[in-house]
């Protein structure tokens, strides 16, 4: 008796499946038009929606970082991320182009506030320095930087707040505090430019893992503050020693490490590719040249085919049997939005992978605002398996600055750009077909 129920169930079942494919077909309907099985959102997304995910992002960093001194007076609140980190450099940066992109002013207080309470707690950290006195590490790196990572990113992003307290009424500074603000870039940028080990061409360079090690990572942690501070010419020059030692033109992108021995193996690490990207932004953000411009424009040519069809870019870039990494895809989105809206590139072909990418991101941003699936803090190795293991974990700082940076500018990019889906697929228009019909655009 069961089984006979059983199978009238099935049979019920077939029919009903043979019936709804026999309504639907190539004859009856435009098949075309299904939905296809998106892992993550496809499309345009609204404004409304890019500035919520932002919100949510800023909200858990507000109630996660402090602008205060613990009990004992002598070491920074210890909060769940590091004020003084060159990852908070970045978010800094971040911060300041999302106030002034979305008329936010809560993004530019997180970021000026912040550094202002840097730059206020610097004086007296120092005098307890020079007095021989031990101090909380993480105002060392901020009084007596010994490195790049200590220096260049906070550095960039606090001469950018100087520039903007010109003219953004959000940035409210005494005469005293932007006396402060000035040393503490002085006392930055003197590291950067003078006591920074160099290779013997001048380049930036460091002792590990062996003498005279040349990283990426230090496109960004270096070029950018020099070219803020005026240097442009060593900046420049830092930019062009870097490309001439780690890009591989066969792949259109930059090898990670660099030696001074003949054998030089090329991992093209998602993340640090992002440095060098960005750097290239930020040059050009000081002021445009060709060479940089070139140099960007055929870095996005090795970038842009190896997007995969997530939305993201692999831990190693031409390896995809490593994991998507969410870091580099943020740092990706927001260089190829900003270049969009700067002008610098055309919107089509880009506009399409650019917003795959920011849906790829969204859907890693969590119900509290962390951000998921950001490799941690990273060295320099010559063998795949280091990269392709590095762990993931919501606590890895390099992925929140990225994000809101890249949804800064994507908010910017649908906001004054006339994006539409068309024949199910994203284009850009130069002038807004005000029809919701498939239209058909001919440059």
């Amino acid at each position: 008796m069961k089984k006979s129920i059983l199978s009238a169930v099935l049979l019920a079942l077939l029919a009903t499946t043979a019936s709804a494919q026999e309504l639907q077909n190539d004859a009856t309907a435009p098949l075309h038009l299904m939905t296809p099985a998106y892992k993550y959102a496809y499309g345009v997304p609204k404004a409304e929606d890019v500035k919520a995910t932002m919100d949510r992002v800023k909200n858990y960093l507000e109630a996660n970082t402090y602008t205060e001194l613990g009990e004992s007076g002598k070491m920074l609140r210890r909060g769940t991320f590091r004020l003084t980190s060159y990852e908070w450099g970045v978010t800094y940066s971040a911060m300041l182009q999302a106030g002034r992109l979305t008329g936010d002013a809560s993004y530019t207080r997180y970021a000026t506030e912040r550094m202002l309470f840097l730059a206020e707690q610097a004086p007296k950290f120092k005098a307890w320095l020079d007095a021989g006195q031990d101090i909380d590490p993480l105002m060392h790196q901020v009084v007596k930087p010994e490195a790049l990572d200590d220096a260049g990113a906070i550095c960039a992003a606090m001469l950018k707040m100087k520039k903007l307290s010109e003219t953004d009424k959000n940035i409210k500074m005494t005469k005293h505090q932007k006396q402060l603000v000035d040393e503490q870039i002085e006392r930055y940028y003197d590291f950067i430019a003078n006591k920074q080990y160099r290779y013997t061409d001048g380049q930036f360079a460091r002792m590990r893992p062996v003498r005279n090690t040349v990283w990426l990572d230090d496109m960004f942690m270096g070029i950018p503050a020099l070219a803020f501070h005026g240097d442009t010419d060593d900046a420049l020059h830092q930019f062009y020693l870097f490309h001439d030692k780690m890009w591989v033109s066969e792949k259109n992108l930059y090898r990670h490490g660099w030696t001074p021995d003949d054998y030089h193996p090329s991992f093209f690490w998602g993340r640090a590719n992002g440095w060098a990207l960005l750097t290239a932004c930020e040059l050009l953000d000081c002021k445009e040249n060709a060479m940089t411009k070139m140099f960007f424009k055929q870095h996005l040519n090795g970038l842009m085919p190896l997007q995969s069809h997530d939305g993201a870019w692999h831990q190693l870039l031409d390896r995809n049997d490593t994991y998507l990494e969410t870091s580099c895809t943020a740092i990706y989105c927001y260089c190829i939005a900003h270049a969009i809206n700067k002008g610098w590139i055309e919107p089509e072909p880009y506009i399409g992978q650019v917003l795959l990418a920011w849906n790829y991101v969204n859907a890693h941003i969590n119900n509290i605002g962390q951000v998921e699936g950001t490799c941690v803090g990273t060295g320099l190795a010559f063998d795949p398996a280091f990269y392709a293991y590095r762990p993931v974990n919501n606590f890895a700082a390099h992925g929140y600055g990225p994000v809101i940076w890249a949804g800064a500018e994507i908010y910017r990019l649908i906001t004054s750009h006339c994006i539409k889906m068309n024949d199910s697929a994203i284009h850009f228009y130069p002038e807004d077909p005000k029809t919701d019909e498939p239209i058909f655009y001919v440059k």
